[in-house]
């Protein structure tokens, strides 16, 4: 296992950079300058710790980082099934990290990826286990898979779900070969996994392209619905399950994808435009809202545009699309990928954009929305600009991450034909003032969760008032009152030692902590280990 700080690496970048190019978000180097190749990016934040990031890489490379994303560790992912591309990482509830991936066995010719595999951390990402393989079937190949948990208060919460496409012959021409999108859940954190179910009812055929039902992307509604999307046929297809994954329904089309889902970019190996599957958790007037993102090439080959679609009834019907990037001309905008800030219900979308640079020149960009999906502005991200080469293939997506009003977009730059990894950290991009406050109070997970010495609880307030907070045993014993007193409306955070209240240690154990706020009690659990 190999591990590097870049802390330097990235402080230096900053510095060699020209001051008169500089975005006003310096760029953070993610992955080591002597890991060349790494692509296919994706980030989360555990929901436990916010100051926890994870990020993943082709072919094997996984990132963690303690500090809010400013630092980060590099290591090499291992397993018996073996590490072979298209890394999702996801963080459930109690900050368990999911690591999904390929498996290429590679030991005779005709080998295929025979499965899909799931990793799991429990020291938050600093280390995984050697994963459960989902989907095997042979000699039928499993390809481009995806993670989602739910992180409600639904009776599914911490339910994890996969989804992706499975080839009888992965790049077949053969007419008798297809595909399909399959789907998998796992109840028990990860240990197990459901036989696959079928979510395409129309299947498509098998050569990779735009014929093939590829591109599944699973997203959780606020009670747990799982709604998912994928592309082929020149469509964009939808499905939903009200029952945690057990059951779903027919396929619905939702938008046309002119030109299909593999579109040609300048300079680029290959690209494509398959959907991302979002829905707004949050408080916000926008809540229970399912989005679709993707890209076509509608308006011509020379112009690749960013579109998003709403449905503010659980999928029964969609809006229009709408231009994500609100401009004028034929540009390529291209991989974006979309989430959706749980506090706020702001709409975060990263891509990649030629519209400022001459020729294959290529910068990232953020588009953003806070009125449901309505109405976009744009900004750079990137530090400079970069020129891409077709030789080398560059991936096949980018991620963000948002959480309380930090936003980590992650992306893959070329220079001289050499990649990298790199991200930002955003905090209220475009003059946002402050987080919303929330309707009702809130208490959150505390983090770090377990903890030893010391934990952060936060708790958010719609106004002044009196809250108190206590913690109890997991026999409803009182063990100590944190705080008692009249706050301002907004959010707050308490540490606690772990101390009773007198002043003694706590041992080992579950225990509950209790806001009861503006006639509200709320209660969540923590671990204590000694």
């Amino acid at each position: 296992m190999v591990r590097r700080i870049t802390r330097l690496l990235a402080f230096l970048s900053c510095l060699l950079l020209p001051a008169a190019t500089l975005s006003q978000f310096p760029n953070i180097r993610v992955s080591d300058p002597d890991n060349i190749y790494p692509e296919e990016v994706v980030i989360s934040i555990n929901p436990a710790d916010p100051q926890n990031l994870a990020a993943g890489a082709n072919l094997n490379n996984y990132y963690y980082s303690m500090d809010g994303g400013y630092t980060w560790v590099e290591s090499t992912l291992t397993s018996s099934f073996n590490v072979w591309a298209d890394p999702c990482v996801v963080f459930d509830a109690d900050g368990s990290l999911y690591y999904s991936h390929l498996s290429y066995p590679g030991v005779t010719p005709g080998d295929s990826y025979d499965r899909i595999v799931v990793q799991k951390s429990i020291d938050r990402g600093v280390t995984f286990d050697d994963g459960v393989g989902v989907g095997h079937n042979p000699p039928k190949d499993q390809d481009k898979s995806w993670l989602a948990v739910d992180l409600t208060d639904s009776p599914y919460r911490n339910n994890v779900y996969v989804a992706w496409t499975e080839f009888d012959v992965l790049q077949s021409t053969d007419p008798g070969d297809s595909s399909r999108i399959l789907f998998s859940r796992s109840t028990d954190h990860g240990a197990t996994w459901s036989a696959p179910v079928r979510l395409s009812d129309r299947g498509g055929d098998a050569t990779d392209g735009d014929g093939t039902v590829e591109g599944a992307v699973p997203a959780i509604g606020p009670n747990g619905e799982v709604y998912v999307s994928w592309a082929g046929h020149e469509l964009i297809y939808f499905d939903k399950s009200l029952d945690g994954g057990v059951t779903f329904g027919a396929d619905t089309i939702v938008a046309t994808h002119p030109g299909g889902w593999k579109i040609d970019i300048p300079s680029i190996y290959r690209c494509n435009g398959f959907p991302v599957t979002m829905c707004d958790v949050s408080d916000s007037p926008y809540r229970g809202h399912v989005y679709i993102l993707f890209s076509d090439q509608r308006a011509g080959l020379d112009d690749t545009d960013v579109y998003i679609i709403k449905s503010t009834d659980g999928g029964a019907t969609w809006s229009s699309p709408v231009g994500v990037i609100q401009e004028q001309g034929p540009h390529h905008q291209f991989f974006p990928w979309g989430t959706i800030d749980p506090a706020t219900g702001f709409i975060y979308v990263v891509f990649y954009d030629r519209r400022f640079v001459g020729g294959d020149s290529t910068e990232v960009f953020i588009a953003t929305s806070e009125d449901g999906g309505t109405t976009w502005a744009d900004f750079r991200v990137s530090d400079t600009p970069f020129l891409t080469t077709a030789s080398v293939f560059f991936g096949d997506y980018i991620g963000i991450a948002a959480r309380r009003g930090k936003i980590h977009p992650i992306w893959t730059r070329m220079d001289a034909g050499s990649l990298s990894v790199w991200t930002a950290v955003l905090t209220n991009p475009r003059g946002i003032d402050d987080v919303p406050v929330p309707p009702h109070a809130q208490l959150l997970q505390n983090y770090p969760n377990p903890f030893n010495a010391a934990t952060t609880i936060e708790f958010e307030l719609p106004g002044p008032m009196r809250a108190v907070l206590s913690v109890y045993d997991v026999n409803g014993a009182f063990v100590v009152t944190l705080v008692d007193r009249t706050f301002s409306e907004g959010p707050h955070q308490v540490d606690w030692t772990g101390e009773n209240a007198k002043g003694k240690d706590v041992g080992s154990g579950v225990y509950f902590y209790r806001l009861q706020a503006g006639g509200e009690t709320i209660t969540r659990k923590m671990t204590v280990v000694k």
